[in-house]
């Protein structure tokens, strides 16, 4: 396994990474909330990449793995400005965005920055506006107050320790939505989603499928897989959607 290697970003912070060269265009993988580049998704998919002679990039956003920062103290737009960083300076020419959760609002948000070096995108249980449509809708009474009062809140999750939600997160993610205005997706785009996932529901999906304009869209449903969408079929299918909006071009 090659050493971490870290890049300063113009905000500050130092980000990990791995990086394998070859042929473009470049794959992204961009991690979900609380996850990190050492993920089942992530490896596999460099492995998948290296093999074939692809240049890949996976890093850790801040406040995530090697990365510098604490989670608490990071919203979706510090993530944002990561993901620029990274891509901006790490990476040249075509990229082919792969987006897991969280990641896949990251790609939404990467693809209205710089949608020409976009040449093809793979979402797997993409959550857009999820600090809006999910935390913030759900909220009772008294976590509204506790962000007021206490700044944050904790919620429990199906695959680890509680998420601390800031008072920040929940106000940045309002100025980052991608599901109320225009959302012009102008290359390939495969979105991938199990039914059984308990985090990002089928309903968020279709939504997205919807909301979205663009040339080449589909979604594919995977019956009970669920939201690590990380067993060797649902890997499999993340290779053949990557392959396809590679050859869609």
């Amino acid at each position: 396994m090659a050493a971490t290697t870290f890049l300063d970003t113009p905000q500050g912070r130092r980000l990990a990474y791995h990086k394998s060269e070859g042929a473009g265009p470049t794959v992204v993988f961009l991690g979900g909330l609380k996850s990190d580049m050492e993920g089942t998704k992530a490896v596999h998919l460099e492995d998948w990449a290296r093999a074939r002679g692809q240049a890949f990039l996976r890093f850790d956003y801040s406040g995530h793995g090697e990365s510098s920062g604490r989670f608490e103290d990071g919203c979706i737009g510090d993530w944002h400005e990561d993901t620029v960083a990274a891509v901006s300076t790490l990476t040249k020419g075509p990229l082919i965005v792969v987006g897991s959760s969280m990641g896949g609002w990251q790609a939404l948000l990467l693809a209205r920055a710089m949608p020409e070096r976009i040449a093809g995108m793979v979402t797997i249980a993409a959550a857009p506006d999820f600090t809006e449509d999910g935390y913030w809708a759900s909220f009772t009474d008294e976590q509204k107050e506790a962000l007021e009062t206490v700044g944050h809140v904790e919620l429990p999750s199906d695959y680890m320790e509680p998420y601390i939600i800031t008072k920040r997160m929940i106000e940045d993610g309002r100025t980052r939505l991608v599901l109320r205005s225009p959302l012009n997706l102008p290359f390939p785009v495969r979105f991938l989603q199990g039914t059984a996932d308990t985090a990002v529901s089928v309903d968020t999906a279709v939504r997205l499928l919807d909301h979205a304009s663009g040339p080449d869209m589909r979604l594919l449903l995977v019956k009970d897989a669920d939201h690590r969408f990380s067993d060797g079929a649902c890997l499999g299918l993340i290779e053949d959607a990557v392959r396809d909006v590679m050859g869609a071009n």
